[in-house]
């Protein structure tokens, strides 16, 4: 029933007319080509007079090692966006999550599959509507922040975390690390002010530095930490978990808001209604379908860890974020 309202909203979003942009009430973090007047933080949909109704309509995924194997995995989504929308649909691979935003933002880019992080860049200087993500009848997929300890610990909860040394992984991780220091303070824990910080530079070996009595504790993503005890890395009864985040969610998919509602609805239709064939299940660890989600909802937690760490989805913080993809990309070469 969640769902079905949740489309109906959107349905109810798609239907209205919003103001140009030059007349924007309200735009919030938005940038200046885009207009937010029902305050749901995304662009509305450009008005009818200036909406946009290709005849070809361009899908990606997010950036990864090996491009080729996410194009064969969406190939049958593809076909079936072509039979909802009855429009041509090709794929576009991108280099960097920087090259997707501004794909979409010059209008080369019509629907799209961001990562966690990137999603805000997109949402805000993109007019991306992020609508859904991977997962399961019961829920999206994504994973959690946790913190585990040694089963005879006497550490409980995160205040007990006073004093000890507690093994981040590295300094760009998101749950290792960048979320701790953004949610811990909120429980009364700060890291490296309450705390001893010691990278241990994976999440594996933050969870085997436990094990083996390095560290008192650990952050460590959720996911991880359950194929390592699915895989016999840990004994299930080793460890124990004294602290759980919200979920984070795994990377988004929706659709530019330059788009004409007609189209857009089409779009929304295709995502609701379609099921993974066993193929792409195996490519995306058993989700089986696109999840139905709202970037204000959603997002709000990854939205706070960029908050509290500095990060900026404007035109400064994708500049940061391209600049590190390809000091990245260097390095490797």
């Amino acid at each position: 029933m969640k769902r079905i309202m949740l489309l109906v909203a959107m349905a109810f979003l798609l239907a209205s007319v919003p103001a140009l942009a030059a007349d924007c009430t309200n735009r919030g973090g938005l940038d200046t080509n885009y207009c937010d007047e029902d305050n749901d933080l995304v662009a509305d949909l450009a008005p009818a007079s200036e909406c946009k109704d290709p005849s070809t309509l361009v899908f990606t995924y997010t950036p990864v090692e090996d491009p080729a194997v996410y194009r064969d995995a969406f190939a049958d989504f593809q076909e079936y966006l072509k039979e909802a929308t009855g429009k041509r649909v090709i794929y576009y691979t991108v280099q960097s999550n920087a090259a997707e935003v501004e794909a979409m933002r010059s209008g080369k880019l019509h629907i799209a599959g961001f990562s966690t992080g990137p999603t805000g860049f997109a949402v805000n200087l993109a007019g991306y509507v992020p609508m859904a993500v991977k997962g399961y009848p019961e829920g999206f997929q994504g994973y959690n922040l946790i913190v585990v300890v040694k089963k005879d610990s006497p550490i409980q909860s995160l205040a007990d975390l006073k004093g000890k040394k507690v093994a981040h992984t590295s300094a760009s991780s998101n749950s290792g690390n960048l979320a701790p220091r953004a949610l811990f303070p909120k429980e009364g824990i700060t890291p490296d002010k309450d705390y001893t910080v010691v990278y241990s530079g994976k999440h594996d070996q933050s969870v085997l530095g436990v094990v083996h009595g390095d560290y008192d504790a650990a952050p460590v993503a959720s996911d991880v930490y359950d194929r390592m005890v699915a895989a016999g890395r840990v004994k299930a009864d080793a460890l124990r978990i004294v602290y759980r985040s919200p979920k984070f969610p795994t990377s988004s998919f929706g659709y530019s808001s330059q788009l004409c509602a007609p189209l857009a609805q089409k779009i929304i239709g295709a995502f609701s209604t379609y099921r993974f064939p066993k193929s792409m299940q195996k490519s995306f660890h058993g989700a089986d379908r696109f999840y139905p989600i709202t970037y204000k909802a959603d997002w709000k937690v990854i939205r706070d860890i960029a908050e509290a760490t500095g990060t900026s989805y404007n035109a400064v913080g994708l500049k940061k974020m391209a600049e590190k993809e390809a000091a990245k990309k260097a390095k490797k070469k």
